[in-house]
């Protein structure tokens, strides 16, 4: 009878065991509950990151687009336009020059060929 009584003794009771078990799904459920909001919050950082990012690039932009806008407004702007669309100032002769893509073609080739 002995040792019936010391194998009982060293054995924990069913509602410990069960106590247990039951504490142990609860942290699990916890933990499962908190899955899906750490996972929204993981995503809403990279999004944040994201639009920081481009809030940044567009800024830059913003600020490139002012410095061309001022630089639209100058004399010497009017001026390189104008020359683009072939206009030239009252007095002024225009020249019309031809073969110059080939001429530079040819510049290039042989730049290429000197050692």
């Amino acid at each position: 009878m002995a040792t019936r009584s010391r194998r009982r003794s060293s054995r924990r009771s069913r509602s410990a065991l069960a106590l247990r078990w039951v504490g142990a799904l609860v942290v699990v459920a916890i933990l499962f509950a908190y899955v899906q909001p750490f996972r929204s919050y993981r995503a809403a950082r990279a999004d944040v990151k994201e639009r920081r990012a481009e809030v940044s690039r567009l800024e830059r932009e913003t600020a490139r687009l002012e410095d061309r806008l001022a630089w639209s407004e100058t004399d010497d702007f009017v001026v390189r336009e104008a020359r683009r669309l072939q206009l030239v100032r009252p007095g002024e002769r225009l020249f019309i020059v031809t073969g110059v893509n080939e001429w530079r073609e040819k510049q290039n080739a042989d730049k290429a060929r000197i050692p």
